[in-house]
């Protein structure tokens, strides 16, 4: 089943591609391999959550904020690959930045809402290597940015 078939059956679509919110490009592409710059959890042009975990948004609403990612992310990709998602074969990697309060320690809790959605439309080739990274600040006071590289076919 298709990527896009799986978020249909999911109740959800991809945006338009998100527009950068400063100089760089969404996705650079290097042989097999596509880079996506990383992606804030916008709905339209909103966050869906603001500020530091767990302070400001909880775990589980900054995992649904790692999900907006990916799917933002996978509509820079789509549109990397001329709107043909079928020539993705895998996830390679996420970088997950958490915008959290000092002693918070569970970023990876919080990277699991990206992993576990790339899992669910791609199967085993939504596996990936991951970082989970906590950070004190991020873009427009985002709780959550993903970083991609995925591999794609030539």
């Amino acid at each position: 089943m298709s990527i896009e078939s799986k978020l249909h059956e999911m109740g959800l679509s991809l945006p338009d591609p998100p527009k950068p919110v400063a100089s760089y490009v969404p996705a650079v592409r290097s042989g097999n391999l596509i880079f996506i710059s990383g992606q804030l959890p916008f709905a339209g042009n909103e966050l869906v959550a603001h500020g530091p975990v767990p302070s400001h948004t909880s775990i589980e609403d900054a995992q649904g904020s790692a999900q907006r990612c990916v799917i933002n992310g996978l509509a820079v990709l789509k549109a990397a690959l001329g709107g043909d998602l079928s020539k993705v074969v895998r996830v390679v990697r996420l970088g997950v930045f958490v915008a959290c309060d000092n002693g918070f320690t569970e970023q990876a809790k919080v990277a699991n809402g990206a992993s576990e959605i790339l899992f669910t439309l791609m199967g085993e080739a939504g596996r990936h290597a991951r970082a989970a990274v906590g950070v004190n600040a991020l873009p427009l006071n985002a709780p959550v940015e993903v970083e991609f590289v995925f591999e794609v076919q030539p």
